[in-house]
């Protein structure tokens, strides 16, 4: 079992990444659980694509980003455990049996994703993070609203979802540094 387990969710360009590997230089003990990692490797996979491309935040996982999601929801609905069971099952055994170590989970997206960890791990044991930026700081990001995608429930399944242990607010760096803050004295 981990010590904890951070998990982060918020729209596409609020800055979770950014928080992820901020969380990664600050707790040395730390493993970092991509949801969509096993989504983008077997979508990869099945349709002969760059795997390692779709990865990052280039113009080439946007052009897949759609179809991608319509596949990922229908593994879904078959197995609503499906990614996250492959995720935990790429952390090395004995870190994924380390008391001392912090898992952090880069993106829940829905609330199945929430409800695995709580329901495997125990609420105790998540730190719930909602991130979020202004629209007008994602856009300065390179966010542009494509519909299909940022209406679709891989960015709002989790908008209304009211229990989270902190709201990240993060448009500028004092916005960071003050919800820093607050989630350094939770996570300690």
């Amino acid at each position: 079992m981990p010590k904890f387990i951070v998990v982060l969710s918020g729209k596409r360009k609020c800055g979770k990444d950014y928080l992820k590997d901020s969380l990664v230089s600050y707790y040395s003990n730390s493993s970092v659980l991509t949801l969509s990692a096993p989504l983008k490797k077997q979508y990869a996979i099945d349709h002969g694509l760059d795997y390692e491309l779709l990865l990052g935040s280039s113009d080439y996982k946007e052009r897949y980003r759609e179809d991608m999601i319509r596949w990922g929801e229908q593994k879904r609905s078959e197995d609503p455990s499906f990614f996250c069971d492959l995720v935990v099952n790429t952390i090395p055994a004995k870190d994924r049996h380390d008391e001392t170590n912090i898992w952090i989970v880069s993106d829940a997206r829905r609330p199945s994703d929430i409800d695995y960890f709580v329901r495997n791990y125990g609420r105790e044991k998540c730190i719930l993070i909602r991130v979020s930026a202004s629209h007008e700081t994602r856009m300065s990001r390179g966010f542009e609203f494509q519909p299909g995608i940022d209406d679709a429930d891989s960015e709002c399944a989790l908008d209304s979802f009211a229990n989270w242990d902190l709201l990240f607010s993060n448009n500028d760096q004092n916005d960071f540094e003050n919800s820093w803050a607050e989630l350094t004295s939770l996570v300690s």
